[in-house]
């Protein structure tokens, strides 16, 4: 069976979605998980957009070794001479060149001719290839370009030295079989397209990223890229699982599978969600809440009969999993220990023990502990930020009658302890009050958001939020019982992010169109 080989691109085009600003832990953090999970090629970042940036992709670069570790870069020398920087300890270094080809780009942003557009792409890639044995090129925009200019370019590509050519549908403006027939006409026309790997880059603006980049695998694509939960630029990018057990599921039609350890899917998505503040909707395919959910009676009736019935695919195979085992307060270490293995958790006793003794805490106000509160104690600090300042109380006074108020106690460095109170519009504000007087920050709140992480009263709260403060934006994240002690605790990780955030400043990122 037909192997297609999978571009992540969650790092690179994933983290241009806005209000998504992740660190260097964070970028590494969700690297290594995309390795357990089989993909072959991860695009790290863009190393010419700034120094952090580039050293983004450096850390993802000296992390990784078991998939091929892409950087982005228009054909540019000194953006090429950024990408060699950032990928000089890659074990398998790939770069990853575009250029606008289609009309409207050359003509409103390049203002090139298409010759120009030949010689400027063959530029870059000639310049590239001393340096790089893996070079992808794109043409940026293919899916408004000429047809045979499109030929014209890939076979340029081809003779340059190109490993890869990627075809994007930059904008989402494509139907299956439109895109489709872009594959059969390469391939049909262009002369050394055998030598040569062909992928498809679909964005979701009108909903088909997914279709067509089946539709460009049924038309000899090699390749698909696309994004963990389908984020990205405007409406997203192609869903990498949703291709994975479109694939999977539906063999016999497609005659071609990814090689991802499907079993991981789930859990990377959650990772993904978590790291990027970007929630799952519930109806989401294949990852979403309610993916393998039956409410209604027939469809449960026919489930206790016979699960095909209703489902295509079992939960088993992204990675989730039923336990018979019913935790609570009651329950000891060994329980909870083979609970997290049965989840897919393989930590050390000091984990282990950090863990159990959230749970039991958690477990002391909540009557059923689900799997989803488990994984939120979890990932709640799955990557450490130095903790400047540490909430270690908060009192609130509240009533409909009257102004409400916060105090708040915070532990600092060297061992203080800092106290203020404030009045506020309502309850969260009064601590966000409270903490900007108790740090002394002046920070602006450009996002919050409250969501359960699983159901009924006493459900775990978490809170997202988005501080700016100078130009600089950054995310925090708190859980809790109490939806105002989630808040403080979000606010406060913010503050140490942003903190964090001074002591490497980097340039403001290029304004530039991505693919």
């Amino acid at each position: 069976m037909r192997k297609i080989y999978v571009f992540d691109t969650t790092l690179r085009d994933g983290e241009q979605s806005p209000g998504v600003n992740l660190n260097m832990q964070e970028k590494v953090e969700i690297a290594l998980q995309l390795e357990k999970l089989g993909v072959d090629r991860i695009e790290a970042g863009f190393p010419a957009a700034s120094p952090g940036d580039l050293e983004g992709v450096a850390s993802v670069a000296r992390a990784v070794r078991n998939a091929t570790i892409i950087g982005l870069s228009r054909s540019r020398e000194q953006d090429i001479d950024a990408a060699r920087e950032a990928l000089r300890h890659a074990q398998d270094p790939c770069l990853h060149l575009f250029l606008a080809t289609s009309p409207i780009h050359r003509k409103h942003k390049l203002r090139m001719e298409k010759q120009q557009v030949l010689e400027t792409a063959e530029a870059a890639i000639r310049y590239a290839k001393k340096y790089f044995d893996k070079i992808e090129f794109s043409p940026e925009d293919a899916g408004r370009t000429e047809l045979d200019f499109l030929c014209e370019v890939t076979e340029m590509a081809i003779r340059a030295g190109a490993t890869v050519v990627n075809i994007p549908d930059t904008v989402g403006f494509l139907n299956p079989s439109e895109f489709g027939n872009i594959f059969k006409t390469l391939k049909e026309n262009v002369p050394g397209i055998e030598k040569i790997q062909l992928s498809a880059h679909c964005h979701d603006d009108l909903g088909m990223a997914t279709a067509n980049a089946l539709a460009a695998v049924l038309n000899g694509a090699d390749q698909i890229e696309g994004t963990i939960n389908g984020i990205g630029e405007r409406a997203g990018n192609t869903s990498i699982e949703e291709v994975a057990m479109a694939l999977e599921t539906r063999q016999e039609f497609f005659q071609a599978k990814t090689s991802l350890v499907l079993s991981e899917i789930y859990r990377t998505s959650r990772l993904v969600s978590k790291l990027t503040g970007m929630d799952v909707p519930g109806n989401k395919a294949i990852v979403g809440a309610n993916a393998f959910a039956h409410e209604s009676g027939i469809h449960q009736d026919g489930m206790l009969k016979e699960k095909t019935t209703y489902e295509i695919m079992s939960p088993e195979t992204i990675g989730l999993k039923e336990s018979k085992l019913v935790l609570g307060k009651h329950s000891g270490r060994h329980a909870f220990r083979e609970k997290l293995v049965d989840m897919g958790y393989d930590l050390g006793d000091e984990q282990v023990n950090a863990a159990f003794a959230k749970f039991k805490d958690l477990a002391d106000k909540k009557k059923n502990v689900l799997d989803d509160d488990i994984r939120a104690l979890l990932e709640e600090k799955l990557v450490s930020t130095p903790e400047v300042y540490v909430l270690d109380s908060l009192q609130v006074s509240y009533s409909n009658q009257a102004v409400p108020s916060a105090s708040v106690r915070i532990h600092a460095e060297e061992g203080k302890v800092l106290q203020e109170s404030a009045d506020g519009n309502g309850s969260v504000d009064a601590i966000y009050n409270a903490i900007d007087k108790t740090t002394g920050e002046e920070v602006e709140l450009e996002d919050y958001t409250i969501k359960s992480v699983s159901y009924g009263k006493d459900a775990l709260g978490e809170v997202h939020v988005i501080l700016g403060q100078k130009g600089v934006s950054v995310q925090g994240r708190g859980i809790s019982t109490d939806i105002l002690e989630a808040s403080a605790k979000a606010y406060i990780d913010a503050l140490n992010r942003l903190i964090e955030k001074r002591k490497t400043p980097t340039a403001k990122r290029s304004n530039v169109t991505l693919i």
